[in-house]
């Protein structure tokens, strides 16, 4: 069975299907269209059928994206798993149940060839995929795996999601929108936003940071400019000597508060601003662990939305499409039992999320990199673009 998967994913390359990483993986998120052509399935005989509340036949795999991806990466791989492990242990379930898969290379044929063994060799019949870096692997993978199951957080597979996999995306600009607005309601006045690149989850969150903090600033009567914010892109999603470099500047020239969007780069910030005992928010999940720094964390749901998936597949009521999680749902938030607030509160918080839960707040989610190249009708908060 190996040999028939390596003689199909020697085809599959050969006709183009799965497009070549660019070493770590981290620095192109623009993935390379896959060609619409009829993918061979093989013949292998998988049993994924799910009798209502039969926990014990799921068996998940967790994929990370390259070598250096780790299970303990405070982000996505972190927050999927919380929820694989919450969902056994809320079904008696043993850890063995689920397993953690890291790929040899960061390509997209390493990816293929990694969710094509778990599924083979280990059994797995639900798969979590998160991140961009699947869009072109989940895109194979679900024609070759009709009968499995596929959980892709944050992006679509190349050409559309199949039946059997979830492309799950989060509302990042609600997500930034509670940040910018907790922290200037709490009485932060100078902040900044560094992002790692300019792809659309992370545009959305440092948009929606920026209407977060115009509405607080709104609400608090604040005088215009009185709230500044300087706003850049990293280039990458790596933590570096630089990045440090930088954020110590933005902090040593007066900013209170960092909100960073970028991935490892995150902890660049943090560690800059644990040394200048300044504040970061922290991105994606609950950073709160990372130091004394971290005054709150723009949050996906991650953990809750794997967890939902695989409650739907125990329950035999899993289906594809793209999915959207948000304040309505309970898909986005800021984690409060952990955040570092010293003047903004819980009943606070409780009131603006219902605000958006129902739809009263329409965050602005168009794109662009830049504010400036968007309207995002910003009056009072004074944005400088570096």
């Amino acid at each position: 069975m190996k040999r028939l998967i390596a003689i199909l994913l020697a085809a599959l390359l050969v006709f183009g299907l799965v497009a070549c990483g660019n070493g770590n993986g981290d620095d192109d998120p623009t993935p390379t269209p896959v060609p619409d052509v009829e993918t061979p399935t093989p013949d292998v005989d998988i049993d994924v059928d799910v009798d209502d509340n039969l926990a014990d036949h799921i068996r998940v795999a967790l994929v990370a994206h390259s070598p250096d991806s780790i299970l303990d990466d405070g982000s996505f791989n972190e927050g999927a798993w919380q929820g694989v492990t919450r969902f056994l242990g809320a079904h008696g379930q043993p850890m063995s149940h689920a397993e953690f898969f890291q790929p040899h290379e960061a390509s997209d044929e390493a990816r293929v060839d990694l969710i094509s063994d778990a599924i083979i060799e280990w059994g797995a019949n639900i798969v979590v995929m998160p991140g961009f870096h699947f869009a072109n692997s989940s895109a194979v993978v679900q024609e070759m795996f009709p009968e499995v199951s596929f959980v892709l957080l944050d992006a679509t597979p190349e050409g559309g999601p199949e039946a059997n996999t979830a492309a799950i995306h989060y509302a990042e600009e609600q997500a930034g929108f509670l940040a910018g607005y907790a922290v200037v309601m709490d009485g932060h006045r100078s902040l900044g936003f560094m992002g790692g690149i300019a792809v659309p989850a992370v545009v959305r969150f440092g948009h929606g940071f920026l209407q977060g903090a115009e509405y607080a600033a709104n609400e608090l009567g604040l005088d215009e400019g009185e709230v500044t914010v300087r706003y850049t892109y990293l280039g990458n999603f790596a933590p570096s000597p630089e990045h440090v470099t930088m954020a110590a500047a933005w902090f040593a020239g007066g900013v209170d508060v960092i909100f960073a969007a970028a991935g490892g780069a995150t902890f660049s910030v943090i560690s800059a601003a644990n040394d200048a005992d300044a504040l970061v928010v922290g991105v994606d999940v609950d950073q709160s662990g990372q130091g004394p720094s971290v005054i709150t964390s723009a949050m996906k749901e991650l953990g809750g939305s794997v967890y939902d998936m695989l409650t739907d597949f125990m329950n035999g009521t899993f289906s594809g499409g793209v999915l959207r999680f948000d304040a309505s749902n309970n898909g986005v938030g800021l984690p409060m039992a952990n955040s570092r607030f010293e003047n903004f509160t819980q009943a606070q918080y409780d009131a603006i999320f219902a605000l958006l839960a129902n739809g009263t707040i329409v965050v602005n989610n168009d794109l662009g990199d830049m504010p400036s190249d968007v309207d995002l009708d910003l009056h009072l908060i004074a944005v400088t673009e570096l």
